[in-house]
């Protein structure tokens, strides 16, 4: 397999090697997928390895109106007529040997799926990566006061017995695909095997959401058997849940229907993830509607 984007910088010493995407883009809301990688980036002192270059990849220029163009084209920074800064899309590799991970930071592209998804899979077979994970994030009906929840999708059937302990959800959905369904149609062809998690956030909350990183990192951290401490990002996370708390508090109409959210959302746990529970306390004559 070829791939002339693909750029190696070096070669870590791996097998039986995990491979984590986060991408920016689509399904990024609140930050989480690239906020999640990047914290474990920085936990397993992970090292820049490998990267796709960006050409070829991207639509620069956009028809339309400056709202949806400006999705598209390279940020930069001028300052007192000097440009500091001009950033154009970057598709890093980092790996922890010691964790037997590699974690990828990209932005999804506008072209040549197949020709990205190919340096993907050099990567994977290069360095004997077993399984891909993907997480991602969307914006839904859940409160802040409660963990996200997390939807799955798999490249395997078998991997449904394994994920199910896991307290996610297997996921319906028609509509428009991402790099990410692209990825998990290819496994087959590449003997790699796929994992897409999924975190409904809230909707009502904009801009990074330290509290859906820090929980989403810790479940993913459990999944993939990797120790470190996250009581940094718990610190972060309590504080944003505290000043969300006092601005919801000022509204009253906001906080009613978060009220309303919460129920919804501790009925649906408690009814189709605690059903056994459910059934035993009705048995020993506890009403719980």
């Amino acid at each position: 397999m070829s791939c002339e984007k693909l750029n190696i910088i070096k070669k870590p010493q791996v097998s039986n090697t995990r491979l984590l995407l986060g991408f920016s883009g689509w399904m990024d809301g609140g930050d989480v997928s690239t906020g999640t990688v990047k914290c474990l980036i920085e936990k397993l002192g992970a090292e820049r390895f490998s990267e796709i270059e960006p050409a070829g990849f991207y639509i620069y220029s956009f028809p339309g109106a400056m709202e949806v163009t400006a999705l598209f084209r390279p940020h930069t920074q001028i300052s007192d007529g000097l440009i500091e800064s001009y950033e154009i899309p970057t598709n890093t590799f980092y790996c922890s040997e010691e964790a037997n991970l590699i974690l990828f930071l990209g932005k999804e592209p506008n072209l040549g799926w197949d020709a990205y998804a190919e340096c993907i899979f050099r990567v994977c077979e290069e360095f004997d990566v077993k399984t891909i994970y993907f997480i991602g994030s969307v914006a839904g009906l859940v409160p802040h006061t409660r963990e996200p929840r997390l939807f799955c999708s798999v490249s395997h059937f078998a991997l449904k017995e394994t994920f199910q302990h896991y307290g996610v959800k297997f996921t319906n959905y028609e509509g428009p695909a991402s790099i990410v369904t692209h990825l998990t149609a290819k496994c087959r062809e590449h003997a790699v095997s796929m994992v897409n998690l999924v975190a409904t956030i809230p909707a009502y909350v904009q801009g990074s959401n330290p509290k859906c990183i820090e929980a989403v990192t810790r479940r993913l951290a459990g999944m993939l058997e990797l120790e470190t401490d996250f009581g940094d990002l718990t610190v972060v996370s309590d504080e944003f849940e505290r000043k969300l708390g006092d601005v919801v508090q000022e509204q009253p109409e906001l906080e009613s229907n978060i009220h309303k959210l919460e129920e919804d959302y501790d009925n649906e746990i408690f009814n189709n993830e605690m059903g056994d529970l459910k059934k035993w306390l009705e048995q020993q004559g506890i009403r719980v509607d």
